[in-house]
């Protein structure tokens, strides 16, 4: 029998992600081995060792759910109800040579949509987490809503590979658009801890390429922003995961449609394939 109690499941999510947290800070400084993956990317012992912290707990809490691990892959059905997506450190990177910028990510997909989320600083000791009714900081014991702001300006871009929607979307291109500046300022933190920061104001928007159904980079960030009522589409303004893909998470429309039409130019400037 499934269990669709969303409480007890945003509760599960949140102490995972606090559980992974906590391995990711206990193993902060240490000389860390990596093992290669694909494409150049790596993993440390601390994604191991925290990946491995979140499954037990889902696991023992939640025997007949599915998961999708960072490192260990999927388990369960392939077309599983319930599944759990686990990013167990966003910012590999910058986690391997001591910057201080990572996100441990655990969030639930039921039928075709994103429950309940949690997204963890490690270092902070910050939980962004959601119900998928209200999005939420938790400090300590302490709970307050997030209510997202763009009166940072900052738009964090992710321009890490891969770029399906190239030449007619590029996310370096984006930030050299001469109005961009003149409404915001960029940052490239590296983690989908920024998807975070922009449904708690601490950013103006976010916005990536890619094809994000079921990324356990993303869905926890994303969830977070739609229950904090940010508007949130594809790269093109359609509904997520439709069509192109890609993410624009912004703090309100304003913000949404003027990073829209810089999106536009691109795409009109791009050269057209001839036959």
């Amino acid at each position: 029998m499934l269990i669709m109690d969303t409480e007890d499941d945003a509760q599960l999510a949140l102490t995972a992600a606090q559980a992974g947290a906590a391995v990711v800070r206990d193993m902060y400084g240490e000389s860390l081995e990596r093992f290669a993956k694909s494409d150049g990317d790596f993993a440390t012992g601390a994604d191991l060792a925290a990946e491995k912290a979140i499954l037990g707990m889902l696991r023992t809490a939640r025997p007949h759910d599915a998961v999708t691990g960072e490192e260990s892959g999927h388990s369960g059905a392939d077309g599983a109800e319930r599944r759990w997506l686990v990013d167990p450190l966003c910012g590999t990177l910058n986690y391997a040579v001591h910057t201080m910028l990572a996100s441990v990510n655990v969030a639930l997909r039921v039928g075709p949509d994103i429950t309940v989320a949690a997204a963890a600083d490690p270092f902070s000791g910050e939980v962004f987490w959601t119900d998928g009714r209200r999005a939420r900081l938790r400090r300590g014991d302490v709970d307050e809503e997030l209510a997202p702001s763009a009166a940072s300006r900052l738009v964090d871009v992710n321009l890490d590979p891969p770029f399906p929607n190239s030449p007619d979307f590029r996310a370096a291109h984006l930030i050299a658009d001469p109005g961009f500046l003149d409404h915001f300022r960029p940052r490239v933190v590296s983690t989908t801890l920024a998807v975070a920061w922009v449904a708690a104001g601490r950013r103006a928007a976010y916005v990536t390429d890619g094809h994000l159904r079921d990324s356990v980079h993303f869905a926890a960030g994303i969830a977070l922003c739609e229950a904090a009522g940010c508007v949130v589409t594809g790269i093109h303004g359609q509904p997520l995961h439709t069509g192109a893909g890609g993410l624009i998470a912004a703090a309100d429309q304003r913000t949404h449609t003027t990073l829209l039409e810089m999106v536009r130019n691109q795409a009109s400037a791009a050269p057209t394939a001839t036959g």
